[in-house]
């Protein structure tokens, strides 16, 4: 009886690895959409650190009016460029320096891809 695969043994193989590779780009879609949220909780968390940071160096009280883009963003400023989420969102800026707790600025997919962190509370 000579050796080799037959057709059904060949086609098995071949739905093995299109399965495989199926269950592969699922995983990475899905490793994708966690790393832009951490990405996306990183640039608040950021700009938070930021705006605490002006308002302790300059004095500045909560409730005082800002303008977080020309304030905090620039060379020789806090943060370098203005952040912008990995997952196509956008940002809004507070115009006030927020009380302890709430964020300075929030991202359109917080609610969808919960796009923003769990505990912010002694931010």
């Amino acid at each position: 009886m000579p050796s080799g695969l037959t057709l059904l043994e060949l086609t098995v193989v071949i739905l093995v690895l299109l399965a495989l590779i199926a269950v592969l780009f699922i995983g990475g879609r899905a490793w994708k959409r966690g790393s832009d949220r951490a990405g996306c909780i990183m640039n608040i968390r950021n700009v938070q650190q930021a705006l605490r940071s002006h308002q302790n160096l300059s004095g500045v009280p909560d409730g005082a009016t800002i303008n977080i883009t020309s304030d905090l963003v620039g060379a020789d400023n806090f943060l370098r460029t203005e952040p912008t989420c990995p997952s196509d969102g956008t940002y809004t800026f507070a115009s006030v320096v927020p009380d302890l707790g709430t964020l300075a600025m929030t991202c359109s997919l917080a609610g969808s891809d919960d796009h923003e962190p769990d505990f912010y509370s002694g931010w």
